[in-house]
């Protein structure tokens, strides 16, 4: 039996290059019957499945630069992301051992939180910020169409779980 080694190449690196693509298109000024592209903000799916993989001093790093380019991109508060992708980081890794194995149900739920809760921490820092509070309908623009990404976040920890035993 041959052992599969996967590195921070396979499960960090090449994500973030995924996500800060999929970000850039899905920022592209296309419509389709009135409606525009979605912007999921995709680094938040792997905010969730990273502490979950393997903690690892390269994961936060990756998340702080990620959200860094959220700023830029966007052109929203500076620190802004960093501050949301890190808590998410930080709560999932708190939680685990608890997380470890259970059903893609809890999994979800815990996501939708995590999801939900970064969201709130970024509307609540947008409103001090700017003094005034951000639409609420272009607040779910974002929340639903990442909520759905779930599906990525549970592929990435049932790839990725087992890929190494060395970590075992």
């Amino acid at each position: 039996m041959q052992v599969r080694v996967v590195g921070p190449l396979q499960w960090v690196i090449y994500p973030a290059l995924v996500a800060m693509a999929a970000t850039l298109i899905l920022a592209t000024p296309v419509e389709l019957f009135g409606l525009k592209l979605p912007e999921p903000v995709l680094p938040l799916v792997l905010a969730f499945a990273w502490p979950l993989i393997r903690p690892s001093m390269t994961a936060p790093a990756v998340l702080f630069g990620l959200g860094v380019f959220l700023d830029m991109f966007w052109g929203g508060t500076l620190g802004l992301w960093p501050l949301c992708l890190l808590s998410v980081y930080a709560i999932v890794l708190g939680s685990r051992n608890l997380l470890a194995g259970q059903e893609t149900q809890v999994l979800f739920v815990w996501y939708a939180t995590c999801t939900v809760g970064a969201f709130l921490l970024a509307y609540l820092v947008v409103s001090l910020d700017a003094g005034r509070a951000p639409s609420l309908l272009a607040l779910l623009g974002q929340v639903i169409p990442t909520l759905l990404l779930f599906p990525i976040a549970d592929w990435m920890v049932q790839r990725f779980d087992d890929g190494d035993v060395r970590f075992r």
